[in-house]
Parts: C-alpha cells; sequence; structure tokens
C-alpha cells in the first residue's frame, strides 16, 4: 500500500529534499499549501528552517497551525521536522523576543548554551526503550543537526488516562530534545531527510504508522 504524504508548504524548509528523501522510502508525496490537500493526506510533514517567528508567520499564512491542530484531533499523522518541530511548542524566544507557537505541547524554545553555536554536524542521540521512530537502529547512530535554538526541559508528564510522549534527547553543550513521538504528532529536530541511510530508516519507520 503506497502511503500519500503531503509536505507543507508555507515558505520555509527543505522542501525538495524532503520530498525526495520521503519517495527514497515509498511514499507518494506532494509539496504544496493545499488544505485539502494537507488535510486529506494519509500523513502531513511540516519542514523549517530559519527564525522561529518567520516560520510561525509563515505557517499561519497558509493557515499551517489550524491544519496541524484539526488533523491531530482527528488522530492523523504530522511529523515536524527542525524549526517544524520547534513551533509545535508553546513559544520561542530568539534575542529576548518572545513569539507564540503551536501549543500542541508545553515548553520553550530558547538559545542552547555551548562553546559553538549554531550546532552543525552530526551526533548521536539517545531514545527511550519503545521508540517507533529509532526502531531498528544503533545507539551510537549519527544525525544531522543544524541549529542554534531547541528545547532544554519537556515538562508534559503522564497523568490519569494519559501517557506521557517519548522523548529522545541529545547533547550540544546542554541536553535538549532531538525527537518527540506522541500519538499522531511526532518530530525531530535533526534533518533526517539529510541524515543519509539514518534517516531514511526513521522516515521509513514513520512511513510505516501511516499504512
Amino acid at each position: 500500500m503506497v502511503v500519500n504524504v503531503v509536505v507543507l508548504d508555507y515558505g520555509s524548509g527543505n522542501l525538495r529534499s524532503a520530498e525526495r528523501a520521503l519517495a527514497r522510502v515509498g511514499a507518494d508525496v506532494t509539496v504544496t499549501a493545499d488544505y485539502d490537500a494537507a488535510m486529506n493526506a494519509d500523513g502531513l510533514v511540516v519542514p523549517g528552517v530559519g527564525a522561529f517567528a518567520a516560520c510561525m508567520a509563515g505557517l499561519k499564512g497558509v493557515i499551517g497551525d489550524r491544519i496541524i491542530d484539526r488533523r491531530l484531533s482527528a488522530g492523523r499523522p504530522v511529523l515536524g521536522i527542525c524549526v517544524g518541530m520547534q513551533i509545535l511548542f508553546a513559544e520561542g524566544v530568539e534575542h529576548g523576543v518572545r513569539s507564540e507557537g503551536c501549543g500542541e505541547w508545553p515548553g520553550t524554545v530558547e538559545r542552547l548554551e555551548a562553546p559553538v553555536l549554531p550546532h552543525m554536524g552530526w551526533n548521536t542521540v539517545s531514545a527511550p526503550e519503545g521508540s517507533v521512530l529509532f526502531d531498528g537502529l544503533d545507539t551510537d547512530t549519527r544525525f544531522y543537526f543544524v541549529h542554534s535554538y531547541g528545547v532544554r526541559k519537556f515538562d508534559l508528564v503522564p497523568g490519569p488516562g494519559f501517557t506521557a510522549p517519548l522523548v529522545t534527547w541529545a547533547e550540544h553543550g546542554v541536553p535538549f530534545v532531538a525527537a518527540v513521538e506522541n500519538g499522531p504528532l511526532m518530530a525531530t529536530q535533526f534533518h533526517p531527510e539529510k541524515s543519509g541511510d539514518a534517516g531514511a530508516t526513521l522516515l521509513a519507520n514513520w512511513i510505516a504508522t501511516l499504512k
């Protein structure tokens, strides 16, 4: 069964790289901002590069925030990548300016504390037991990161009738969230589309959840 995936085009992100990487693992991929296409796809990918506030402005310009929220309300899968992951959180702080995010998860995107920024290059991650995205990948597998900001604290905890998301961590100066798996909503801070065979495995794992 071939699944249909829309890469949301809101003026930010490595759209063609994401399109090629998803096609490589067997998805039928469309790059578009069309509301109906984005709502009806088996899976929606939200990429993102650049500043948090600019990405949020672009997302709202194509009512992408509403698309994400409505898909999730219906249990329909969404995958955020890089700043496309960051904007899923409550807010971002850049140069002292706070910008509102989509608010799907609590938390603040803030500047990493590290001797060298941006964090650019290959890094390992620490995935939790039971991870779907990292299934079949060794603990020494490296993924490609390019960012100066991240989520350094994840406060969504389990409660009655609620299972906490699976959070994967990485470290560059300080620990930060590298990926989140939360039912139909998943995201990575790194770029799977630029992470070679490891990224292809991760995307294939995500595609498998859509079937």
